[in-house]
């Protein structure tokens, strides 16, 4: 009878352990914008007035969609090989676990969509790595 009991709740711990994993596990998510940011920084305060609203419309926030994180946060287990600094913001084009390219601070609208599509255009050049 306790066999029983056991093979009854065997799918549900299965399904609770394939969960967890999911969720401990680095994830091979495609290309991503990782912007690093605090409360109170004035550049990432003007990077939300022109960039933030319109980002996931281009064709850049497309292929690298944007991730924010608090700078002063642990850094999730999936980006552990990024070497943070302390300037905010920082933004750093990953892909497939490594990281392509970082922009430091906020050059202004038009210098950011430039640099950016530079990190993008490298990332589609490098062996094994591609938006998406």
């Amino acid at each position: 009878m306790r066999l029983g009991v056991t093979m009854k709740y065997r799918p549900s711990i299965t399904l609770l352990a394939v969960m967890l994993f999911s969720l401990t596990a680095p994830l091979a998510r495609g290309a991503e914008l990782v912007m690093f940011e605090r409360a109170g920084c004035p550049w990432c305060a003007v990077f939300d007035r022109e960039i933030a609203p319109v980002y996931g419309k281009t064709d850049e926030g497309r292929r690298a969609p944007l991730r924010r994180l608090d700078i002063d946060a642990p850094l999730p287990p999936d980006l552990g090989f990024i070497d943070v600094e302390r300037l905010t913001p920082l933004f750093v084009l990953v892909d497939k676990g490594r990281e392509i390219g970082r922009i430091r601070g906020y050059p202004g609208e038009d210098h950011f969509w430039g640099l950016l599509r530079m990190l993008i255009e490298q990332s589609e050049e490098t062996p094994g790595a591609g938006p998406g």
